[in-house]
């Protein structure tokens, strides 16, 4: 009975031969079957695109804000109240945003401003030089 399956599969090696079906393949890609990670990658890679000055800039203090504030984003999403660890690593990063900003502010004024009306972020003239 074992012998006659495997002969039955062994004949039958037609989706070797063909290239995959199309809806098959955007089935098992599209967003809705990516792990968060994925997604987060997906996210940083559109947003480091859409703050970049130029086409090689991938560290500029811009686009470091920007790539913060999506990371800060997702983890405030997903955080647990009892995740002690997560949450110490996520004000960190608000406090790398924050110190980011206040270079900008101090440096790039025009950058400064398009960070906070691209990312939604507030204002706060508040800070120590």
């Amino acid at each position: 009975q074992g012998s006659l399956l495997f002969s039955q599969l062994e004949g039958n090696t037609d989706y070797m031969h063909g290239p995959p079906k199309e809806h098959l393949v955007e089935k098992y890609f599209h967003p809705d079957n990516m792990s968060s990670a994925e997604k987060l990658k997906l996210e940083l890679n559109t947003v480091r695109d859409e703050f970049k000055m130029s086409e090689s800039d991938c560290g500029s203090s811009r686009v470091q804000v920007a790539l913060l504030t999506t990371k800060i984003k997702h983890l405030s999403s997903v955080l647990h109240k009892k995740d002690k660890h997560s949450r110490k690593g996520l004000q960190e990063m608000v406090q790398r945003r924050k110190k980011l900003l206040r270079y900008l502010r101090r440096t790039d004024w025009d950058s400064y401003c398009l960070c906070l009306s691209k990312l939604g972020l507030r204002d706060n003239p508040d800070y120590k030089n």
